[in-house]
């Protein structure tokens, strides 16, 4: 199968009904990450085929389960889930956050590169980032376990804001080590186009 017919289709599984622009820029980064990925190493993963599955579409797969506001992509890497999120919801702000200044310099560029109005990004440690205004959505993809994840992000969101995990199996030893004041029961199983592997979506609010 051919990236752009695997696009196609996950994009139609998943019900995203995103413009011929949007497709586009979800191309361009792709062929971007796999530029950069020669000197950076971005991502394992070097097939094409299998960066849309589990790179594009496993991040537009959390897209429909997430509140709206401005949301932080914390330890974005190669910008996953941030940078498809972004192209998604071109009207949703969205900050990049990565300690590494190299991963922030890649960043930077795909969001130029891309014309990505809607993105920011922002380098350093993310226990020392102090965001104003904070955000609604607070998002990590293989970030951390679930409480460090917690700890380190809680004071990112604004009042009634969420913490979203992306998970692989249902992460039922982490939810079982939580800090106080943080409820997370709401656990989203995601279906990922042409990925045969399990993914969920953890959803978190703080206690007033």
């Amino acid at each position: 199968m051919k990236v752009e017919a695997a696009l196609e289709r996950g994009l139609h599984e998943l019900a995203l009904g995103m413009p011929a622009q949007a497709r586009e820029q979800l191309l361009t980064y792709l062929a971007l990450l796999q530029k950069w990925n020669r000197t950076y190493n971005l991502t394992a993963i070097r097939d094409p085929v299998m960066m849309v599955s589990h790179h594009l579409l496993d991040s537009l797969a959390a897209v429909a389960e997430l509140p709206p506001g401005p949301l932080a992509d914390v330890g974005a890497g190669a910008g996953l889930p941030g940078i498809p999120i972004a192209i998604a919801e071109p009207h949703r702000a969205v900050t990049l956050n990565d300690a590494s200044e190299k991963k922030s310099a890649f960043l930077r560029q795909a969001a130029i590169e891309l014309k990505l109005a809607n993105v920011r990004v922002h380098a350093g440690r993310v226990e020392e980032w102090r965001p104003d205004p904070a955000f609604k959505v607070v998002i990590c993809r293989g970030f951390a376990a679930l409480a460090d994840f917690i700890s380190a992000c809680r004071h990112l969101l604004t009042r009634g804001g969420v913490l979203a995990a992306m998970k692989g199996v249902y992460p039922r030893d982490e939810l079982t080590r939580l800090p106080p004041g943080c409820n997370c029961a709401d656990v989203r199983r995601l279906r990922v186009p042409l990925l045969d592997a399990e993914r969920h979506l953890v959803l978190c609010r703080l206690s007033a």
